[in-house]
């Protein structure tokens, strides 16, 4: 109940604050190529759900909807603003959204792409389906994108076993030192 009422507060709070910034990123993206701002992902969210994710942009339209990583030819879909948000994480701020509505929270796995059946897959088989999805977590402080999916799912399955609100803030805090230096960002 707790961390549902600072998610709320924090989120709301973001989005206010962070308003300028979304409003700003909006626009480049719509003028830098055609298309919308926000991609909305589909996700497997608590309980292995699917919901509706938005994030900002940051590949050309007509990409396949599967992990960047799963690509061979990433580099030709991802717009070179994109290359710039994803490596600031700028591109995941429109997800203070979905943790408004519930459907994430500030800490938690990363919610799996619909077709990452190996990943969700290993998550339920550790209990972590139980978790509502997060905009940062353990393994994005441990690795982010570098990470094989075993060990994104057994760095999830630590956090299960060792959350509290002080791991939370951890979290929060190594998750804006991984930002400005993007470490852990392949693409």
């Amino acid at each position: 109940m707790a961390k549902r009422a600072f998610d709320i507060l924090a989120a709301l709070t973001g989005l206010i604050l962070l308003s300028p910034v979304l409003a700003a990123v909006a626009v480049a993206v719509r003028l830098e190529s055609p298309g919308p701002a926000l991609h909305w992902s589909r996700r497997v969210g608590r309980g292995n759900g699917l919901f509706a994710m938005p994030k900002f942009r940051t590949m050309r339209l007509g990409a396949p909807d599967v992990a960047t990583h799963l690509l061979s030819d990433a580099g030709d879909w991802i717009t070179p603003l994109g290359v710039f948000l994803r490596r600031t994480s700028l591109d995941e701020l429109p997800q203070l959204w979905s943790v408004l509505a519930g459907d994430m929270s500030l800490v938690g796995p990363r919610p799996a792409l619909f077709n990452q059946d190996d990943l969700v897959a290993l998550r339920t088989a550790a209990g972590v389906e139980v978790l509502r999805p997060g905009l940062t977590g353990w393994a994005q402080i441990n690795g982010r994108d570098a990470l094989p999916i075993a060990d994104k799912a057994r760095l999830d399955a630590d956090y299960l076993a060792r959350r509290s609100f002080l791991l939370d803030l951890k979290i929060i805090a190594l998750t804006g030192l991984a930002a400005v230096t993007g470490h852990g960002v392949r693409h």
